[in-house]
């Protein structure tokens, strides 16, 4: 009867709306809210408590203007922390037949060249920008831990279980499984997804991969926020093959200079 009623009421709605009329909303709404206080009661459920853990659900994924940022507790000795600014060039190069990405931090090589180990030129060479990006909007990074050598090796619990080889291999995934994702998009790489539109399955997906580790309780919409501004810049990176991307922990910003602008 509830679902019926619900139908009944969206269905005339629309109607309304389309041919301008007003009418009653509020009784109308007011029955179907005793209705679902009737069927809520029968099964022991209390209106408030589901009303409450519903808001919950919307402001993890729709927080707002101006939401509070959640930031992950601190373990680790302050050495063994994310840097709170890192400044990466990424320079394209072609080796032979191949197409490398060399990154560098203060002129020093970080990691290996990538490739984008594909045999259809796709331009994941470039996706190491997606691990500054969870860097700067989640505080989590334990790839980028990897390259720089800040893993918490004073807390060996830490150690272990949050910047091991299973985190790592997680996160990779993570981005790897995204990117798969947004190429499958029209336009590709997310270009006309704005914050609140990211698909919410994907989200709730990623939510699963990561339970259990240190990042699995911040809110989904920084995790949107996290892979459309890694996505951002990383298509201007494609364009331009190659460029600066500096990552900002405290100011939780994630800007791009083209090599042009860079100074010799």
């Amino acid at each position: 009867m509830l679902a019926k009623d619900s139908g009944e009421i969206v269905v005339r709605d629309l109607r309304d709306i389309l041919a301008n009329r007003g009418g009653d909303r509020g009784q109308t709404f007011g029955r179907l809210l005793g209705g679902l206080a009737l069927v809520s009661a029968r099964h022991g459920l209390r209106v408030e408590l589901i009303a409450q853990e519903n808001l919950k659900k919307i402001a993890d994924r729709w927080p707002g203007d101006n939401p509070r940022h959640v930031s992950l507790q601190m373990y680790g000795e302050s050495h063994e922390q994310l840097p709170s600014k890192m400044e990466v060039l990424f320079t394209q190069r072609k080796v032979g037949s191949r197409i490398v990405v060399v990154q560098q931090m203060n002129g020093v090589n970080i990691g290996d060249p990538l490739t984008d180990n594909s045999h259809r030129p796709d331009g994941y060479r470039f996706h190491d920008v997606f691990h500054l990006a969870y860097a700067v909007h989640l505080g989590w990074s334990p790839v980028i831990r990897a390259l720089l050598k800040v893993k918490r090796k004073s807390d060996p619990r830490i150690d272990e279980n949050e910047d091991g080889a299973r985190a790592i291999i997680i996160e990779e995934g993570i981005a790897t499984w995204i990117f798969n994702h947004s190429a499958r998009q029209s336009p590709k790489h997310y270009a006309a997804v704005v914050e609140g539109r990211l698909d919410y399955a994907l989200l709730k997906t990623v939510r699963g991969m990561v339970s259990g580790f240190e990042v699995a309780d911040l809110p989904l919409w920084q995790w949107e926020r996290a892979i459309l501004e890694g996505f951002r810049v990383f298509r201007l990176l494609l364009e331009n093959k190659g460029g600066t991307v500096e990552a900002d922990l405290r100011k939780r910003t994630l800007t791009y200079k083209p090599l042009a602008a860079i100074a010799p």
